[in-house]
Parts: C-alpha cells; structure tokens; sequence
C-alpha cells in the first residue's frame, strides 16, 4: 500500500465531508439576512418566525462544519508534516487571521444570533446575524486565500532550513498582501461564494417545495419561496460568470490542468466536450465534442491553440480521469440549477408556482445539486494540479520550484496507520453525517412555529439592562431587575 496514495484518499475524505457544511453556512447566512430584514422592516410575526426557523438549520449546519474542519488541521501535522515545514509561515498568517477576523467573530455573536430573540432588541439581534453571516464569509475567505497560494504562490522567497526535510528550504512570506491577492485568490473566491449563494437559495426551494406539496406552513412558504428562488437565480448567474473567469485564469496560471479539464493530449486549436469518457492509454476520449470551442473561450479566437499535456514532462502531468469527469458533472449539474432556478423564477413570478406539481417533485431533492457540484469543484481543483502541493512559480523574475506531493508527506507515518485512521474516520463520520440527517430532517418536517392568534414578535428594544442583562437571564449586573 502507498503512504501517499492512502494521505491522499484520507485528506480527501475528511475535506469532502467537511465541505459538506460551509457552503450551507455562508448561503444561509445570506438568506437569514434578507428574511431578518424584511421582519425589521414590516415587524409581522409570520418574517420573525421564519427567521428563527432558518437560524435553527444554519446552527446545525453550523455545528458540523466547526467540529470537522478542526480535523484537517491536525492532518498537516500527523499525515504531511513535511508540508506544514515548508510552508508553515505561509499558511500560519493566513490561519491566523482566520481565527482573529473570523472565528472570534462568529462566535461572539453566535449566541446573541441563537438565544437572543426574546432578551435582546431587534436592532441588536440584526447586527449579530449580519456579523454571523460576515464571519462565515471571513473564514471562506482566508482559506481560500491560503489554498489558492498553493496553486499560484506569490509574496514568497525560499530561505535555507536544514531541518524541513524538503531539499533543506521552506518558504517565508515577503510580501503579506501580494501573498493575499496571489493571482488566483480572488476569482477562485468570488466563484466559492457565488456558489454557496446557489446552496442556501435551492435549499430554501427545496424546504419550500416540501411543504407545498403537503399543504402546509402556507404563510411561510408564500414568504420565503420568491427569496430562496431570487437567491438561488442570482448565484447561478454569477457561478456563471466567475467559474468562466476562473477556468480562463487556469489557463494562464496552471496549462497542465486545464488540459486535464478537457483532456487535450497535444498543442492544438481545442473543442468543448459536452460529455465523455477520457482514454489516456490511447489519448482519445470517447463523447460528443463541438469543435474550436475551447480555444474561443479562452482566447476568443477558435483558431489558437491550447497547450496540451504533450509539452510537459510525463511526471510533471495529472492524471487527467478525476478532473475530466468532475469538470463536466460540474458543468452540467450547474447547467441543470440555472434551468431550474429560471423556471422557478419565472412559475414564481406569475404566482403559479404551488400549483407546478413535477416542479416542485424535483425541487424538493434539487438541494444535492450544488452540494455535489461543489464537491466536484474541489476535486477537479486539487486533483488537477497533481503532482504539485504547491505548484511552481515565478518570484521577481526568478523560477522557484515547486513541492511534489511525495515530498509533503510525514516520514514517521506507515500505511497500516493510515489505513487504520482511514477506516475510523470514515465510521465516525457515518454516524454524524446520519446524526446530521436525522436532525435535520425532523427540523424541516416539524416547520417553523405558526403565529397564535394576536401574538406579537419581541420588541424593538431589549429588557430593561440591556446586554448584560440579557445575558443574566433578565437581571444587571448588580442584580436589579
């Protein structure tokens, strides 16, 4: 058994059901905004009780993502502690501002946005939510940030460390911003959001679309259909957008992965496969193909060829089978959201929607959707720029090699450990993924609370106190009412 093989197969295990949760998180996070703002502005009961519903999934969500993202990072230690040497000072300011502008502050207002519907005011409970829904996009931010700087490092120089393991280097951050805004960061991060948008918008549809078909929570769905479609409808218009600046940027910045993307075997003027299925052996791939499409859409010009993977080395290129077939699963299941999201738009619009049966039938399971489109997203980003942990470079004017994957990883660790851990993580997450579903499930089909009858929503302003008797259970601090 390959020590490098089973890291690989056990990082991606725990990254994969990790992703499971940040994009619910931040799409949630959106939605809870829009819907906490319109109670603001109207003051009905039936926004503030959608709202408390809503808050209730993302906590959830929320939960699940913090306790399995803990777990990737002591990976970097135990699995690849070569890499952790080489680019500790990279990734260390990165994480670092994750936990400082992030962290803290999704946390320190997380139990204001949880408990504090009935202890403190409207006004104070909105800021909380737009501070949760900010940290959950802060922390998508600076990771990002630190696994974009792996595919296109930048604000970097190489400085002698006799003990990293890694040909006696490691790299040292010279410039922090450019570090920051390395040339993938941003178009890689704005498709990210844009695509957890298009997650919290088709499970709102989908939650939406459930109780519909059974008649039920009328008022609620009547609300939040038309804000999950318009969300929904707007991130896949801008998945669009920044997925064709992304891959535009592949081109330019990593060649070799993008020919994986579309299995160009040599230097010539390329086609878009709809679909197929690639043959490396042979260097054919066996589908349907529209000529001199992909050379138009990175160069506007059908007729300029696309490096192929014949100018590079036989080691230095992906194995092109993962990332062709998640390129186009993603592509396609992208295409299937926008048709969906615009029908819904469009049934929505002209107040026909509930009465839609085979759409609403399909909506109701379309939340996998982008959940499995974003788990190809990833997969295709790391497993085409193999055998690069961090791709090579350029570093005022000088190239700066890169680090293969076999040379991150631990020297103390075996196969057997590997193999062992392996097996425990994917029985644990089992059981919480069957926790998660459980939950989960019993919160939709339970609804959101229904108003009583002449019941009104907490006040505008807090108890008597303010904060810190909201947090004293109605008492200051000095014990007065």
């Amino acid at each position: 058994m390959d020590v490098e093989i089973l890291s690989r197969v056990q990082f991606a295990l725990t990254v994969s059901f990790h992703y499971l949760f940040p994009p619910l998180t931040i799409g949630l996070g959106m939605v809870m905004v829009i819907i906490e703002t319109m109670w603001i502005r109207t003051g009905d009961r039936q926004w503030f009780e959608a709202a408390r519903f809503w808050t209730r999934i993302f906590a959830i969500n929320f939960a699940l993502g913090v306790a399995s993202g803990i777990v990737m990072e002591f990976q970097f230690g135990t699995n690849w502690a070569a890499y952790s040497r080489y680019v500790g000072d990279i990734f260390g300011s990165a994480l670092a501002a994750e936990g400082i502008f992030a962290f803290f502050l999704e946390s320190g207002f997380l139990a204001i946005l949880l408990f504090g519907w009935d202890r403190v005011g409207r006004k104070l409970h909105y800021f909380a939510t737009w501070m949760v829904c900010l940290g959950s996009i802060f922390s998508a931010v600076w990771i990002i940030i630190a696994n974009s700087w792996m595919h296109t490092p930048a604000g970097f120089h190489l400085v002698p460390a006799p003990d990293t393991g890694v040909a006696g280097v490691r790299a040292e951050v010279t410039d922090f911003w450019a570090m920051v805004f390395n040339p993938s960061a941003m178009t890689r991060l704005s498709h990210v959001l844009c695509s957890a948008v298009v997650t919290g918008g088709f499970l709102v549809m989908s939650v939406c679309a459930f109780y519909m078909l059974r008649g039920r929570h009328k008022e609620f769905t009547r609300r939040c259909m038309p804000v999950g479609v318009a969300v929904a409808l707007v991130g896949v218009i801008l998945v669009g957008i920044t997925g064709d600046r992304s891959a535009r940027g592949v081109a330019y910045q990593q060649p070799a992965k993008l020919a994986a993307f579309e299995a160009v075997f040599k230097t010539e003027p390329s086609g878009l496969y709809l679909f197929g299925w690639p043959d490396p052996k042979n260097e054919t791939v066996y589908g349907v193909k529209i000529p001199g499409l992909l050379s138009y859409m990175v160069y506007f010009d059908a007729s300029k060829p696309i490096t192929g993977l014949d100018a590079f080395p036989p080691e230095d290129r992906p194995d092109m089978r993962i990332p062709f077939l998640s390129f186009h699963l993603m592509v396609g299941l992208a295409g299937a959201m926008t048709l969906l999201a615009a029908l819904s738009a469009w049934f929505c619009w002209r107040g026909t929607l509930d009465r839609r049966t085979l759409l609403l039938k399909v909506l109701v399971p379309s939340v996998v959707m982008p959940t499995i489109a974003g788990q190809a997203g990833w997969f295709l980003a790391e497993t085409g720029r193999q055998p690069w942990i961090v791709y090579p470079s350029v570093q005022n004017g000088v190239p700066v090699p890169g680090l293969r994957v076999s040379d991150a990883l631990s020297e103390a660790v075996t196969a057997e450990q590997v193999v062992a851990s392996i097996i425990m993580f994917a029985l644990i997450y089992l059981m919480l993924f069957a926790l998660w579903i459980f939950v989960l499930d019993r919160k939709i089909r339970h609804g959101p609370d229904e108003p009583k009858a002449g019941e009104e929503p907490p006040p505008m302003t807090g108890p008597p106190g303010g904060i810190a008797a909201a947090i004293s259970g109605g008492k200051t601090l000095t014990g007065a009412r």
